[in-house]
């Protein structure tokens, strides 16, 4: 038998479409109702639904009054605060492209992405890096449209464009992809997929609001369900995540594996008393953290794999547990198959894990590059690039990347963006840069390097710092008198990471 999973296909999105209106549809069954909660320890901050439908419909009315127009890009540099979902919204619901990006991204970093979407207008938190620019509209009268009149909905063909986001791609330039407003509606596949979300639970994200992980599964699923989304007001620590969970009787807990494993580290008593269950994305789970948590909060964690590309796709679930270190398996309403250049590869052989291209929540496309984005394809298969095997049952198991990319926090970067920042250096001959293992279930960013003399690491984190974002940023330098290369020429960066040994 081949690696072949068929769990069905999905109800296909109706039409005419709108992101944002689909996100808010129940809040008009219950306007009083808690959509968001932003909770720390002597903070809380209540909206509820009605307040966030008018917000954010009001929102879309200021940019509307401005001279935008359905289809027009917007830019978000916005820092960790509601405004940040609420201006995402109200753009969908104007039909304009917002484009979120990480509020962690360098002056240059950003000016690149200004460069290539062209963007009508740039919504700016003061804080947040930016460059100067004639299209920026200030925090201060972003907020000041919650007081105009509500706008309608901008209904069109579900298959237009919805949004923009970034991800690395092996070629080390960050790739624009480009989203349908259909993506959202793909989303519903992880409600018993991998969430078991219910309209009555009340869902803590631990991550911040300007990651696209917390604006999908900590707020927009919520709220499409019409569940309470509950997030950590900013500067709260991890480890006050613990009583924040009990004191406001959250019934989902979902963060990185980064932050289960500082959790775990806690002496306090686990008070989980409402906990059903938590999630983890945006990097492997190690099986010890998932036994960890267990054994202290008596509560199960579901993991879920997936891409910019594609969201998250295989996953377990309260009702589909996966088996021993597997990822899971396909969502409800997804086709996927592990396949080589030859196709599907056989049941409990290794391939690399695709999904079928009329999924509805992949995407359109990398942003004007339609090289690009057909590379991606094999036949009727978008390849995520990365191997797994497939058993019987359509459980399967991670095997890794097939190509050089790192994973920092929860982070796909790429290793060559990196290193056309080192390599500006002078007194660098040759550089590669890949992740490593520097305890169990810890890895990092690590720069080897060529050159006359070891450089200082002060310097090196100095040349680095407003060049990449922090997260881009190596963790490590390592001088070496050679970097290992392979009969082609090409530097092995896969040797570099097996043959690491932590310094003592």
């Amino acid at each position: 038998m081949l690696s072949i999973f068929d769990h069905g296909r999905a109800a296909a999105c109706p039409s005419p479409f709108n992101m944002a209106a689909h996100v808010l549809a129940r809040a008009h069954l219950d306007p009083l109702k808690d959509a968001l909660v932003i909770i720390g320890a002597n903070h809380v901050e209540r909206w509820s639904y009605g307040d966030l439908e008018r917000a954010v419909r009001a929102t879309a009315t200021g940019l509307l009054e401005l001279g935008l127009v359905p289809g027009d890009r917007v830019l978000m540099r916005l820092g960790n605060t509601v405004d940040f979902p609420i201006a995402y919204l109200g753009a969908l619901t104007a039909g304009l492209v917002p484009i979120p990006s990480s509020s962690a991204l360098t002056e240059p970093e950003t000016a690149r992405i200004i460069a290539q979407t062209a963007p009508k207008l740039i919504l700016r938190d003061e804080t947040v890096a930016c460059p100067a620019n004639a299209a920026i509209l200030s925090l201060e009268t972003l907020r000041g449209f919650r007081t105009l009149a509500r706008a309608p909905f901008h209904m069109g063909d579900p298959e237009r464009i919805g949004y923009i986001i970034y991800t690395s791609g092996t070629s080390g330039v960050p790739r624009a992809v480009a989203h349908a407003h259909r993506a959202i509606w793909a989303r519903q596949m992880m409600f018993e997929g991998w969430y078991g979300l219910r309209p009555d639970d009340r869902v803590l994200h631990a991550g911040a609001f300007n990651w696209t992980y917390t604006l999908g599964t900590g707020l927009m699923d919520p709220w499409t369900m019409g569940a309470t989304a509950l997030i950590p007001a900013p500067g709260t620590a991890a480890d006050a995540l613990l009583a924040l969970l009990a004191r406001h009787e959250a019934t989902i807990f979902a963060a990185a594996p980064g932050v289960y494993r500082q959790l775990l580290k806690s002496t306090e008593p686990f008070e989980t008393h409402r906990l059903r269950h938590g999630l983890s994305a945006g990097e492997k789970l190690p099986p010890r953290l998932a036994d960890g948590w267990r054994d202290r909060t008596g509560t199960d964690l579901f993991e879920a794999y997936g891409m910019s590309e594609c969201s998250t796709f295989i996953s377990s679930a309260p009702a589909h547990p996966a088996a021993s270190e597997t990822l899971g398996r396909p969502q409800p309403g997804r086709r996927v198959a592990l396949l080589d250049e030859n196709g599907p590869v056989p049941l409990g052989r290794e391939g690399t894990i695709a999904i079928d291209r009329r999924d509805p929540g992949l995407m359109l496309g990398y942003l004007d590059a339609p090289d690009a984005t057909a590379a991606r394809f094999q036949g009727e298969w978008f390849m995520t690039g990365d191997q797994g095997v497939m058993s019987e049952d359509g459980q399967i198991t991670y095997l890794g990347r097939n190509d050089d990319m790192m994973n920092a926090g929860g982070y796909r970067v790429s290793p060559i963006e990196v290193e056309a920042v080192l390599t500006t250096l002078p007194d660098m001959t040759a550089v590669a840069v890949t992740d490593v293992l520097i305890k169990e279930d810890t890895r990092v960013i690590a720069a080897f390097y060529t050159g006359p003399v070891a450089l200082d690491d002060q310097v090196l984190n100095a040349y680095v710092s407003d060049k990449l974002a922090r997260y881009k940023q190596p963790r490590l330098y390592i001088h070496l008198s050679e970097l290992p290369m392979g009969a082609n020429g090409k530097i092995l960066r896969r040797a570099l990471r097996d043959n690491f040994e932590v310094p003592e």
